[in-house]
């Protein structure tokens, strides 16, 4: 199997029929936002797919960095990846208990360090569960692989990269939070990070990307309506702190661009400095 073989967004129907495969490693990637008072880790171990491992974005990270679910360096995701059983023959299947949330994050994380066997299950557990799939509970045990990682840099912005777009508009900058925290009318979750955007950026909340009557995500004839008028341009997707700006990218994927970045501080950098311009919609 190689990269071209896999799609970006498999069904529950798919998964079942195929999670049993050598090659497929099924992955849960939930994470919840600070003040939710939810433990991702210990809701994984009540009740997961069936052989699936958990990958938890606030500790495959840079030790370093002061900022939350910072990329690691490539050598600290190989070993992440490989002690999960993952090698570079995988197919990774990744879901969240959201239905598109963090797992895009961690699909990002695999494409940026080379890993193009990827893929989100859609509707995540929610669809799982309400297909009348089973669950099983506790740990998994796992055969340690190795994975190489090959780290590509076009995939990740820096708070430098976006700073020089402010003055060259190379980049169109989309934010995926909601309209309320972009526009600075709505609090942010985390403790002294202002509130607005960055200047000359563009607001599509990613709870967008999915139907709500169902929790799938949305055809492809409806995302390319919601991407309109970036087509000119690369995108560069941003967030609170660098996990739904992953499903921008992700639906971006999708629609077969290959010109789009995450910029990995996000709003949580940008809007936690005094050194950075701020726009609001008063």
């Amino acid at each position: 199997m190689t990269a071209d073989d896999v799609s970006p967004l498999v069904s529950v129907d798919w998964l079942a029929r195929n999670r049993a495969e050598p090659h497929v490693r099924v992955v849960d990637a939930s994470w919840h936002l600070p003040g939710a008072n939810r433990d991702a880790a210990a809701e994984f171990a009540q009740g997961h797919i069936p052989g699936a491992v958990f990958f938890d974005i606030d500790r495959v990270v840079d030790p370093e960095a002061t900022l939350p679910h910072t990329l690691p360096s490539a050598e600290d995701f190989a070993r992440a990846a490989g002690a999960l059983g993952i090698g570079n023959d995988s197919h990774v299947v990744i879901y969240d208990t959201r239905g598109l949330f963090s797992a895009a994050r961690a699909w990002w994380m695999f494409r940026v360090f080379g890993h193009g066997q990827v893929s989100i299950l859609d509707g995540g557990l929610p669809a799982w569960v309400q297909a009348g799939q089973p669950l099983e509970t506790g740990d998994v045990p796992v055969e340690p692989r190795v994975f190489t990682a090959r780290f590509q840099p076009d995939g990740v912005w820096r708070l430098e990269d976006v700073q020089a777009n402010l003055g060259s508009g190379d980049a169109v900058m989309l934010d995926a939070r909601p309209e309320g925290r972009f526009a600075g009318r709505d609090p942010e979750p985390r403790p002294g990070v202002r509130g607005g955007h960055i200047p000359g950026a563009r607001n599509l909340p990613a709870d967008r990307l999915v139907d709500p009557a169902t929790g799938r995500m949305h055809d492809t004839d409806t995302l390319a309506a919601l991407f309109s008028g970036t087509e000119d341009k690369p995108v560069v997707c941003s967030c609170g702190s660098g996990v739904t700006a992953c499903a921008l990218a992700f639906a971006l994927h999708r629609l077969g661009r290959d010109d789009v970045a995450v910029y990995d501080g996000s709003w949580t950098e940008w809007g936690g400095r005094d050194d950075t311009p701020v726009a609001t919609n008063d």
